[in-house]
């Protein structure tokens, strides 16, 4: 039986700047963790806000939030405080891979603490991150409006179950860690099942094609673009 989310800790409010907050998990054993929260300048509870969950890299798992600062949409979100989005930004156990109990029980304890709109959220990770990403939404296949993995890799014999979703899909051409060949791999057997995902694919770019992903408004626009079915605990 996968942890039951028990509570969520250290919830002061400050709109327009990252959070560290807690969460805590009971059911066998004890655990707890920590994830990096931002709310819009205009966030108030009586409206329903876009929401992206991210998935950081394998550098970044461990017990300091600070780490998840460094890289993708959380350093984004530090340089622009008019980021319209309520971002949530989980940290990985140390020599883990993104442990589906974490993610479902805070995805469920967000879900019913702030103001998200279950329409209107979308998922997008880097590296380790972007394989979290091809894992989360074969799990929940009609949780998430949109996905965005950057440099990930997944399994293609199963991502047929998310033909459905809109995908835009980042990989850089000279990735030496994870070959482009992986997504490339991925956004063929979603087209063979009937997808029409996008893929970016940076000619010039190694493993860290996020730089360039997370710098593209066009992204957050593309995000904006797609609701699912408001059905968030599939």
């Amino acid at each position: 039986m996968p942890p039951e989310l028990l509570y969520l800790s250290n919830l002061k409010i400050e709109l327009g700047k990252l959070v560290v907050q807690s969460f805590t998990y009971a059911n066998p054993i004890t655990q707890s963790g920590k994830y990096l929260l931002f709310l819009p300048l205009d966030y108030t509870p009586t409206k329903r806000y876009p929401t992206i969950f991210f998935l950081h890299g394998s550098g970044e798992r461990g017990h300091d939030p600070e780490l998840l600062k460094c890289h993708g949409l959380p350093r984004i979100v530090e340089q622009n405080p008019a980021f319209p989005f309520i971002l949530i930004a989980p940290q990985c156990p140390a020599r883990r891979r993104w442990p589906l109990a974490l993610l479902d029980g805070l995805y469920d304890a967000v879900i019913n603490r702030y103001a998200i709109d279950p329409q209107r959220v979308y998922l997008t990770g880097l590296s380790l991150g972007g394989y979290g990403v091809w894992k989360w939404a074969l799990a929940h296949p009609r949780r998430f409006a949109a996905l965005a993995p950057v440099c990930g890799w997944g399994n293609p014999q199963a991502v047929s179950r998310l033909a459905h979703l809109p995908v835009w899909a980042f990989h850089g051409a000279l990735d030496e860690v994870v070959p482009a060949a992986e997504t490339l791999q991925l956004i063929a057997a979603l087209k063979a099942a009937g997808g029409t995902p996008r893929v970016t694919i940076y000619k010039n770019a190694t493993h860290d094609a996020w730089t360039q992903a997370y710098a593209n408004r066009r992204l957050y626009q593309w995000f904006l673009k797609h609701r699912n079915l408001p059905i968030n605990r599939l």
